[in-house]
């Protein structure tokens, strides 16, 4: 019978040790995947660490099944596809939609590495007005579709706006695309990883004045792989 030496009991404390840090960091850094399910097709998103108030709500409610039935009641090509307003799921043809939702707000939860790139989800919500504290509706969101802007582009909208794009920003519009004119004035809390052509497809669908679909775009969220 033999025993190990000390050295090597040692080395084997550490590598023991070394292999539950990486466990402990893969845990940690694990996020929240959802299934978005639609007429056009769909989408797989994944839910943010670093926006805790906004993920665990969202997964509260597709838990729910809050979303199931509701519409993208709202879509703009080269902007955004908006959702989740509960008023939506018996909404007459025609009907404006958009001011439905649970009777609590979100803080804001803002980020700088966190941006409205093409595929990004947000939290919509009341304007600065009504709202200044800018806290986010309890159901309503909306997934940016966008564009790509040249260099001059954004140097316009920096000159409008008053404010300078940091590199992450310049380098994302300018190659991925997005909405950069709403950074850090919406939270954004996931982005969509798989199905950016159904993003696509929903926000070039026909529309009427109030920029909803003439034909109803249905959906059901469910959570694919939790944290």
């Amino acid at each position: 019978m033999s025993c190990a030496n000390k050295s090597t009991q040692t080395d084997n404390k550490q590598s023991e040790n070394t292999t539950k840090e990486i466990q402990k960091q893969e845990v940690k850094e694990k996020q929240t995947m959802v299934l978005i399910s639609t007429n056009y097709g769909n989408m797989k998103a994944v839910l943010y660490n670093e926006t805790p108030q906004h993920r665990d709500n969202f997964i509260k409610l597709a838990k729910e099944g809050y979303f199931d039935g509701t519409l993208f009641h709202r879509v703009i090509n080269e902007f955004m596809i908006q959702g989740g307003d509960p008023d939506s799921k018996t909404a007459k043809k025609g009907q404006q939609l958009g001011q439905g939702g649970p009777s609590y707000t979100i803080p804001a939860e803002f980020n700088q590495s966190l941006i409205h790139k093409k595929g990004a989800l947000a939290a919509a919500r009341m304007g600065d007005q009504q709202n200044p504290q800018k806290a986010s509706s309890g159901s309503q969101f909306y997934i940016t579709h966008g564009k790509v802007y040249s260099e001059a582009e954004l140097s316009n909208f920096e000159s409008r706006m008053g404010k300078q794009f940091n590199p992450l920003q310049k380098q994302t519009y300018t190659t991925v695309g997005g909405v950069p004119f709403l950074d850090y004035d919406y939270t954004v809390f996931g982005e969509v990883v798989e199905g950016l052509d159904v993003i696509d497809k929903i926000a070039q669908a026909q529309k009427d004045r109030s920029d909803r679909p003439v034909e109803d775009i249905k959906m059901t969220i469910s959570i694919i792989e939790e944290k």
